[in-house]
């Protein structure tokens, strides 16, 4: 079950079999069906996600009524609505999955009891969140200073595996314009 998450975390800590049989309780799989949902607006987001398999987006509803994705996660990375997570409070966000995904759950009332177990899964949560940070301030930066066709050019440049794998809309969502215009570029190659 967690081979993925312990190859994972080796790349960023010290990491042993011993470490492995400590964390291994709190790891909970879960599958989602393509389209369905860990996280829906106004519920309480629970746990962090790991990706094993898939790929999962995390969205809102503008106040057109438009979905805004502003994450995609494929296999071994986190998601989560941090806000929601750390404050046991109503998400304002969706997390779906964009195609059949596999995931393993670490539900934040188990945090506590995890780092006083294995304290050095502090420092790999915190450098995973600094990655997560400089992704989403590089994504901001982008969104303001690219043309809509530099940053589909950019995004397809750097991430090729998720312009294969997301549906257009959702790609379009992301990139901040309609799957319209998304075509349009797509037909001038």
């Amino acid at each position: 079950m967690g081979s993925a998450i312990f190859q994972h975390i080796k790349k960023f800590i010290d990491w042993g079999v011993d470490d492995q049989e400590i964390l291994t309780p709190f790891l909970q799989p879960l599958s989602v069906k393509k389209k369905g949902f860990l996280l829906e607006q106004g519920q309480i987001c629970r746990a962090n996600y790991f990706v094993v398999k898939g790929c999962l987006r995390l969205y809102f509803i503008d106040i057109k009524g438009a979905e805004q994705t502003i994450q995609f996660v494929i296999e071994n990375w986190w998601i989560t609505d941090l806000t929601s997570f750390l404050f046991q409070e109503q998400s304002e966000f969706y997390i779906q999955a964009a195609e059949a995904t596999e995931v393993i759950a670490i539900e934040n009332h188990r945090y506590d009891e995890m780092f006083q177990k294995l304290p050095k899964l502090e420092r790999y949560f915190r450098l995973i969140l600094q990655k997560n940070h400089q992704a989403s301030q590089r994504r901001i930066k982008f969104l303001y200073s690219q043309t809509a066709e530099e940053r589909y050019r950019n995004f397809n440049h750097l991430f090729p595996e998720f312009v294969q794998r997301v549906p257009q809309y959702m790609l379009a969502s992301y990139l901040g314009f309609t799957p319209e215009f998304l075509s349009k570029i797509r037909a001038k190659k």
